[in-house]
């Protein structure tokens, strides 16, 4: 039997391959064991495993306490460079008598992350989409926040300065916490 070369002036000779692999041996297959569905399955056809979403309790809220850090973060911020670099006056509602922009934006923060990870948590355990819901829910309620602001004064300049510094920390509670969720959720047999 002769060996193809390859043509070059050298006339080294090349390696031809099979076009086909070889077949992998064939591995047992072992049933799995039964499930106990909780109604019965027509005939002919497969039942799914049951699975259910659960979140890493712990894990999950050190990410939104770091959550809330960083939506107080955000609200000073906002309040030092509106209010005191750019001479803004923000409009905020103080129930809960913080005294201050600073300490209304700070609280603010804090317990709107606090509540949209209970949010998150509870959309997690009982509702079969979490994520999209929660999407819905947390851009509609930083809307709404957003232009609340536009309802308490009229001063157009401080109402939307007030409704900006209420989007970012929108966005930032709601960005943070689904990251975290990803990091968090595990999909377990029911």
């Amino acid at each position: 039997m002769s060996i193809p070369t390859s043509g070059r002036p050298d006339d080294e000779p090349t390696r031809r391959y099979s076009a086909v692999p070889p077949a992998a041996p064939a591995t047992p297959v072992t049933p799995a064991a039964p499930a106990t569905p909780a109604s019965p399955a027509p005939p002919g056809v497969a039942r799914r495993a049951e699975t259910r979403l659960t979140v890493e309790t712990g894990r999950f809220w050190a990410g939104v306490a770091a959550t809330a850090l960083v939506a107080a973060l955000v609200g000073v911020v906002g309040v030092i460079v509106l209010e005191q670099i750019l001479r803004i006056d923000l409009v905020f509602r103080d129930p809960f008598g913080a005294g201050s922009a600073m300490g209304a934006y700070i609280l603010g923060g804090v317990l709107s992350a606090v509540a949209a990870g209970a949010l998150l948590q509870l959309l997690v355990v009982t509702t079969p989409r979490p994520r999209a819901f929660f999407g819905w829910i947390i851009g509609l309620a930083t809307v709404v926040a957003t232009l609340l602001p536009l309802t308490w004064t009229d001063d157009v300049a401080s109402a939307v300065a007030s409704g900006v510094v209420n989007l970012l920390i929108g966005v930032a509670v709601w960005s943070l916490l689904t990251g975290v969720l990803g990091w968090t959720v595990r999909r377990v047999s029911a």
